[in-house]
């Protein structure tokens, strides 16, 4: 049976799509490692290119950059789930097998 989140749906896209790559979407979310590990790589990334490592700067922030795209097109098509395991219900989303409270 499928539960919704009662973490607003507007508020997690919008912090994806403007600071997804530092992962603050998935510390709203109460997904505390993963947004630890995007926070990491992010700060990883741009310390590599700071010190002169172009190439691995450049490929830990695509990493991150294409897992932060990943993430926000799972939660614009209500695919997502908060750190309970519940689904980030877009606004009207119908969830399957279970009351649309």
């Amino acid at each position: 049976m499928e539960q919704r989140s009662e973490k607003n749906f507007a508020v997690a896209v919008c912090l994806s799509g403007v600071f997804g790559v530092i992962g603050i979407q998935h510390f709203y979310l109460g997904r505390y490692l993963e947004g630890s590990c995007d926070l990491g790589l992010s700060i990883f990334g741009y310390f590599s290119l700071m010190n002169g490592e172009i190439v691995l700067g450049v490929v830990a922030l695509a990493i991150d950059g294409i897992h932060t795209f990943i993430v926000t097109i799972l939660l614009l098509t209500g695919s997502f789930r908060d750190g309970q395991g519940k689904l980030v219900c877009y606004p009207g989303q119908k969830l399957k097998g279970a009351s649309n409270v």
